[in-house]
């Protein structure tokens, strides 16, 4: 699913969706009012967002689990498990496990270090307890009432922003923007623009500044390649793979946490090659092909860098030494 351009609007279609906006959010409330939260027993620091789509909330929960390690902590990752069979809890191994499985997300992270998925988000923060964890990463888990959250990040893409600012269907909005904001211990705002929603933050809630970097940027620069990705904004990736000197020829759009099949990969190595050009994908997309498909396609790599990390560093401490 792509985000509707009207997301990024609020003209005629936000105002008619409105009433549908109030029942999301009544659900919302039903959910909340009837789940009765519990705390696993050591610090939880979720990763979350506002909006719906990519924001860079895995980069994000790579590089706390990297802080929290070099802090002497021994942090898990916990995830819903979206797009995979599984419903847990389960730990996930890379080396057996499929995206169709635990998801690609949950895939990528356990390359990082322990990652669990379970639909309850509680038993599998309890489950990575038992298992050694003193720190849990909640993945995505910011709208998630079924568990306490001893600090939370909302991540946003300063280039999207929160689109109109409503509540789905009538924007991307998960939640009202004030109700939101007071669930975080700060805002994690990737990229370079700056939303308008921004400049009226309260004082309480701090803006950290990031950025993507890419990793194995070399690889591309000055080489034709051909681009695809099934992610909720796939022009970031472009983007990106630009900003290191890759000639792009051709893109190829598919659908957020697509499956592929050996059929669309086949059909992409021959175009690829019919344009002289080497086929290039998302880390997330590499983890849901087809492992008999992958042969000739190379993902860019990236991490979360911080254009203050000082500042990450001494929230996390904080929340430890609270703990």
């Amino acid at each position: 699913m792509r985000d509707p351009q009207f997301w990024k609007e609020d003209g005629l279609v936000p105002k008619l969706l409105s009433p549908a906006s109030l029942l999301w959010r009544a659900g919302a409330c039903i959910r909340t009012k009837t789940t009765t939260p519990r705390h696993p027993g050591c610090p939880v620091f979720c990763v979350g967002n506002f909006t719906v789509g990519g924001a860079g909330k895995t980069p994000t929960a790579v590089t706390l689990f990297d802080l929290l390690t070099a802090m002497g902590r021994n942090p898990h990752f916990v995830s819903r498990g979206y797009g995979g069979s599984i419903t847990g809890p389960h730990r996930v191994d890379p080396s057996r496990d499929t995206a169709s499985q635990v998801g690609d997300e949950p895939l990528l992270l356990a390359q990082h270090g322990p990652a669990w998925i379970s639909r309850e988000r509680f038993l599998g923060a309890e489950m990575a307890r038992d298992a050694g964890a003193d720190a849990i990463i909640l993945d995505d888990g910011l709208q998630n009432p079924s568990i306490i959250k001893d600090c939370s990040f909302a991540v946003i893409d300063s280039n999207y922003g929160i689109g109109n600012g409503r509540v789905m269907p009538a924007g991307p909005m998960r939640e009202p923007l004030i109700s939101g904001l007071a669930k975080v211990r700060a805002i994690i705002l990737i990229g370079d623009a700056t939303p308008s929603f921004i400049t009226n933050l309260p004082a309480s809630v701090p803006v950290l500044r990031a950025h993507i970097a890419p990793v194995n940027g070399t690889d591309f620069a000055g080489k034709k390649v051909m681009a695809f990705a099934g992610i909720g904004r796939p022009q970031k990736f472009y983007d990106t793979l630009a900003s290191v000197g890759a000639e792009i020829v051709a893109t190829q759009d598919f659908d957020d946490h697509h499956a592929f099949n050996a059929d669309e990969l086949s059909a992409l190595q021959i175009k690829s090659a019919g344009l002289g050009a080497q086929l290039v994908t998302t880390q997330k997309d590499l983890m849901r092909l087809p492992s008999g498909s992958r042969s000739g396609i190379n993902s860019l790599d990236i991490r979360l860098a911080f254009d203050a990390p000082d500042q990450l560093a001494q929230i996390v401490k904080t929340v430890l030494a609270d703990g």
